[in-house]
């Protein structure tokens, strides 16, 4: 046996086991809302700026 495979379980053990109270869905929606929040407007585009004549 190497030192290595000796060290794994001794490591193992000392490795807290944490759970979290995060669904995934609930953690990609933050996400995705912290992006639209943090994300700056666009500037218009000139071209689509033009509106069409009233008929």
């Amino acid at each position: 046996m190497s030192a290595t495979e000796r060290s794994l379980p001794e490591r193992a053990e000392t490795l807290p086991r944490t759970v979290s109270g995060v669904s995934m869905r609930d953690l990609l929606a933050s996400c995705a809302a912290a992006t639209v929040i943090s994300t700056p407007p666009r500037m218009p585009d000139p071209e689509l700026d033009e509106r069409p004549e009233a008929a």
